[in-house]
Protein backbone atom coordinates (compact mmCIF):
# COMPACT_ATOMS: atom_id res chain seq x y z
CA UNK A 1 0.00 0.00 0.00
CA UNK A 2 1.23 3.47 -0.85
CA UNK A 3 1.86 6.03 1.89
CA UNK A 4 2.42 9.76 1.71
CA UNK A 5 5.07 11.87 3.40
CA UNK A 6 3.00 11.76 6.59
CA UNK A 7 3.04 7.95 6.63
CA UNK A 8 -0.68 7.88 5.86
CA UNK A 9 -2.05 5.20 3.51
CA UNK A 10 -3.25 6.63 0.20
CA UNK A 11 -4.90 5.24 -2.91
CA UNK A 12 -3.11 4.08 -6.00
CA UNK A 13 -1.92 6.73 -8.44
CA UNK A 14 -4.00 7.16 -11.60
CA UNK A 15 -1.32 8.68 -13.79
CA UNK A 16 -2.76 7.05 -16.91
CA UNK A 17 -6.36 8.13 -16.30
CA UNK A 18 -7.97 9.70 -19.34
CA UNK A 19 -11.27 11.54 -18.90
CA UNK A 20 -14.00 9.40 -20.50
CA UNK A 21 -16.31 10.66 -23.22
CA UNK A 22 -19.98 11.57 -22.88
CA UNK A 23 -22.25 8.98 -24.52
CA UNK A 24 -23.14 9.76 -28.13
CA UNK A 25 -23.76 6.38 -29.79
CA UNK A 26 -26.61 6.16 -32.25
CA UNK A 27 -26.70 2.35 -32.36
CA UNK A 28 -25.04 -0.56 -30.52
CA UNK A 29 -25.40 -3.72 -32.61
CA UNK A 30 -25.72 -7.21 -31.16
CA UNK A 31 -26.35 -10.69 -32.51
CA UNK A 32 -29.90 -10.87 -31.15
CA UNK A 33 -30.85 -7.24 -30.64
CA UNK A 34 -29.58 -3.71 -30.69
CA UNK A 35 -29.69 -0.45 -28.79
CA UNK A 36 -30.70 2.66 -30.71
CA UNK A 37 -30.83 6.21 -29.42
CA UNK A 38 -34.35 6.88 -28.15
CA UNK A 39 -36.49 8.61 -30.76
CA UNK A 40 -40.04 9.89 -31.12
CA UNK A 41 -40.40 7.26 -33.86
CA UNK A 42 -40.39 4.61 -31.11
CA UNK A 43 -43.25 6.09 -29.09
CA UNK A 44 -46.16 4.12 -30.54
CA UNK A 45 -44.46 0.74 -30.30
CA UNK A 46 -43.14 1.45 -26.81
CA UNK A 47 -46.58 2.52 -25.66
CA UNK A 48 -48.04 -0.75 -26.89
CA UNK A 49 -45.56 -2.93 -24.97
CA UNK A 50 -45.00 -0.82 -21.85
CA UNK A 51 -48.41 0.67 -21.14
CA UNK A 52 -50.95 -2.11 -21.60
CA UNK A 53 -52.96 -3.25 -18.58
CA UNK A 54 -50.74 -6.29 -18.02
CA UNK A 55 -47.63 -4.09 -17.83
CA UNK A 56 -48.68 -1.56 -15.21
CA UNK A 57 -46.67 -3.38 -12.54
CA UNK A 58 -43.35 -2.69 -14.29
CA UNK A 59 -43.61 0.97 -13.22
CA UNK A 60 -43.94 0.29 -9.48
CA UNK A 61 -40.33 1.07 -8.56
CA UNK A 62 -39.83 3.88 -11.09
CA UNK A 63 -40.43 7.54 -10.37
CA UNK A 64 -42.81 7.91 -13.31
CA UNK A 65 -45.74 5.89 -14.67
CA UNK A 66 -47.85 3.99 -15.20
CA UNK A 67 -49.48 6.12 -17.86
CA UNK A 68 -53.19 6.25 -18.56
CA UNK A 69 -52.99 7.74 -22.05
CA UNK A 70 -50.69 7.81 -25.03
CA UNK A 71 -50.51 11.60 -24.72
CA UNK A 72 -49.03 11.32 -21.21
CA UNK A 73 -46.58 8.66 -22.34
CA UNK A 74 -45.57 10.70 -25.37
CA UNK A 75 -44.80 13.69 -23.14
CA UNK A 76 -42.73 11.44 -20.89
CA UNK A 77 -40.68 10.02 -23.77
CA UNK A 78 -40.08 13.49 -25.20
CA UNK A 79 -38.72 14.58 -21.82
CA UNK A 80 -36.33 11.63 -21.86
CA UNK A 81 -35.17 12.47 -25.38
CA UNK A 82 -34.54 16.10 -24.38
CA UNK A 83 -32.63 15.19 -21.21
CA UNK A 84 -29.19 16.81 -20.99
CA UNK A 85 -27.81 14.62 -18.19
CA UNK A 86 -29.15 11.20 -19.24
CA UNK A 87 -28.67 9.33 -22.51
CA UNK A 88 -31.55 7.03 -23.42
CA UNK A 89 -31.60 3.99 -25.67
CA UNK A 90 -34.46 1.98 -27.14
CA UNK A 91 -33.99 -1.81 -27.04
CA UNK A 92 -34.99 -3.58 -30.27
CA UNK A 93 -35.22 -7.23 -31.24
CA UNK A 94 -33.39 -8.12 -34.46
CA UNK A 95 -36.11 -10.57 -35.54
CA UNK A 96 -39.25 -8.51 -34.99
CA UNK A 97 -37.45 -5.19 -35.50
CA UNK A 98 -39.69 -3.76 -32.79
CA UNK A 99 -38.89 -1.65 -29.70
CA UNK A 100 -39.23 -3.77 -26.55
CA UNK A 101 -37.92 -1.49 -23.81
CA UNK A 102 -35.71 1.41 -22.83
CA UNK A 103 -32.78 2.16 -20.55
CA UNK A 104 -30.35 5.00 -19.95
CA UNK A 105 -26.83 5.96 -19.08
CA UNK A 106 -27.15 8.49 -16.28
CA UNK A 107 -25.33 10.23 -13.42
CA UNK A 108 -22.59 10.69 -15.96
CA UNK A 109 -19.42 11.97 -14.27
CA UNK A 110 -16.49 11.93 -16.71
CA UNK A 111 -14.18 13.76 -14.30
CA UNK A 112 -14.48 10.89 -11.81
CA UNK A 113 -14.79 8.19 -14.44
CA UNK A 114 -18.19 7.08 -13.14
CA UNK A 115 -21.47 6.35 -14.92
CA UNK A 116 -24.72 4.53 -14.08
CA UNK A 117 -27.18 2.38 -15.98
CA UNK A 118 -30.74 3.16 -14.95
CA UNK A 119 -34.34 3.80 -15.98
CA UNK A 120 -34.39 0.17 -17.11
CA UNK A 121 -37.86 -0.66 -18.40
CA UNK A 122 -38.21 -4.12 -19.93
CA UNK A 123 -41.49 -5.18 -21.50
CA UNK A 124 -42.90 -8.60 -20.66
CA UNK A 125 -41.85 -9.73 -24.15
CA UNK A 126 -38.24 -8.72 -23.49
CA UNK A 127 -37.78 -10.14 -20.01
CA UNK A 128 -35.78 -13.36 -19.65
CA UNK A 129 -34.66 -13.39 -23.29
CA UNK A 130 -31.28 -13.41 -24.99
CA UNK A 131 -31.91 -9.84 -26.09
CA UNK A 132 -32.46 -8.77 -22.48
CA UNK A 133 -29.07 -10.13 -21.41
CA UNK A 134 -27.25 -9.05 -24.56
CA UNK A 135 -28.51 -5.51 -23.97
CA UNK A 136 -26.57 -5.33 -20.72
CA UNK A 137 -23.47 -6.79 -22.39
CA UNK A 138 -23.59 -4.25 -25.22
CA UNK A 139 -24.01 -1.31 -22.87
CA UNK A 140 -21.26 -2.39 -20.46
CA UNK A 141 -18.89 -2.98 -23.37
CA UNK A 142 -19.67 0.50 -24.67
CA UNK A 143 -19.11 2.05 -21.23
CA UNK A 144 -15.74 0.43 -20.61
CA UNK A 145 -14.22 -0.10 -24.05
CA UNK A 146 -15.53 2.83 -26.09
CA UNK A 147 -16.19 5.57 -23.55
CA UNK A 148 -13.45 4.57 -21.10
CA UNK A 149 -15.21 4.73 -17.71
CA UNK A 150 -13.63 3.08 -14.68
CA UNK A 151 -16.79 2.62 -12.58
CA UNK A 152 -20.22 1.46 -13.76
CA UNK A 153 -23.10 1.71 -11.28
CA UNK A 154 -26.48 0.05 -10.83
CA UNK A 155 -28.92 1.36 -8.22
CA UNK A 156 -32.44 0.26 -7.40
CA UNK A 157 -35.16 0.29 -4.77
CA UNK A 158 -34.10 -2.20 -2.12
CA UNK A 159 -37.55 -3.82 -2.35
CA UNK A 160 -37.08 -4.49 -6.07
CA UNK A 161 -35.79 -8.05 -5.75
CA UNK A 162 -35.70 -8.79 -9.52
CA UNK A 163 -33.49 -5.74 -10.14
CA UNK A 164 -31.08 -6.71 -7.36
CA UNK A 165 -30.88 -10.25 -8.71
CA UNK A 166 -30.26 -8.95 -12.24
CA UNK A 167 -27.44 -6.66 -11.10
CA UNK A 168 -25.56 -9.52 -9.51
CA UNK A 169 -26.27 -11.85 -12.44
CA UNK A 170 -24.73 -9.26 -14.75
CA UNK A 171 -21.55 -9.10 -12.69
CA UNK A 172 -22.19 -6.10 -10.45
CA UNK A 173 -21.03 -6.25 -6.83
CA UNK A 174 -23.36 -5.22 -4.01
CA UNK A 175 -21.88 -2.26 -2.13
CA UNK A 176 -24.48 -1.42 0.48
CA UNK A 177 -27.79 0.19 1.34
CA UNK A 178 -28.50 3.92 1.38
CA UNK A 179 -31.36 4.14 3.87
CA UNK A 180 -34.16 6.66 3.29
CA UNK A 181 -32.24 8.01 0.31
CA UNK A 182 -35.26 9.05 -1.74
CA UNK A 183 -39.01 9.52 -1.82
CA UNK A 184 -40.69 7.71 -4.72
CA UNK A 185 -44.40 8.25 -5.41
CA UNK A 186 -44.94 9.31 -1.81
CA UNK A 187 -43.17 6.22 -0.45
CA UNK A 188 -39.86 5.80 1.31
CA UNK A 189 -37.11 4.34 -0.84
CA UNK A 190 -34.00 2.66 0.51
CA UNK A 191 -31.54 2.38 -2.37
CA UNK A 192 -29.31 -0.65 -2.99
CA UNK A 193 -25.99 0.19 -4.66
CA UNK A 194 -24.03 -2.08 -7.01
CA UNK A 195 -20.93 -1.46 -9.10
CA UNK A 196 -18.80 -3.02 -11.81
CA UNK A 197 -15.19 -1.84 -12.23
CA UNK A 198 -13.02 -1.64 -15.31
CA UNK A 199 -10.62 -4.18 -13.79
CA UNK A 200 -13.51 -6.65 -13.40
CA UNK A 201 -14.91 -6.15 -16.88
CA UNK A 202 -12.67 -8.63 -18.79
CA UNK A 203 -13.88 -11.58 -16.71
CA UNK A 204 -17.50 -10.42 -16.81
CA UNK A 205 -17.23 -9.84 -20.56
CA UNK A 206 -15.97 -13.39 -21.11
CA UNK A 207 -18.93 -14.80 -19.16
CA UNK A 208 -21.38 -12.79 -21.24
CA UNK A 209 -19.80 -13.90 -24.50
CA UNK A 210 -19.77 -17.58 -23.54
CA UNK A 211 -23.42 -17.38 -22.48
CA UNK A 212 -24.47 -15.60 -25.68
CA UNK A 213 -22.94 -18.21 -28.00
CA UNK A 214 -25.51 -20.06 -30.11
CA UNK A 215 -24.15 -23.35 -28.78
CA UNK A 216 -25.43 -22.41 -25.32
CA UNK A 217 -29.06 -22.67 -26.45
CA UNK A 218 -31.07 -25.75 -27.33
CA UNK A 219 -33.47 -26.18 -30.26
CA UNK A 220 -36.25 -24.50 -28.29
CA UNK A 221 -34.03 -21.51 -27.57
CA UNK A 222 -33.59 -22.35 -23.89
CA UNK A 223 -30.23 -21.73 -22.24
CA UNK A 224 -28.08 -24.79 -21.53
CA UNK A 225 -25.85 -23.10 -18.96
CA UNK A 226 -26.74 -20.16 -16.73
CA UNK A 227 -24.70 -16.97 -16.99
CA UNK A 228 -23.24 -17.59 -13.55
CA UNK A 229 -22.09 -21.07 -14.62
CA UNK A 230 -19.31 -19.55 -16.70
Amino acid sequence: MRVNEFKQPIGEALDDFVTPSFPDAQTLEGSYGRLTKLSIEHINDLYDVLCDVESRHIWTYLYEGPFDSKTEFEQYIKQLIDSKDKYFFTILDNVQQKPLGILALMRINPEQGSIEVGNIIYSKTLKKTRVATETQYLLAKYVFETLGYRRYEWKCDNLNAPSKHAAQRFGFTYEGLFRQSNICKGRNRDTAWFSLLDSEWPDVKARFEHWLELSNFDQEGQQIKHLNDF
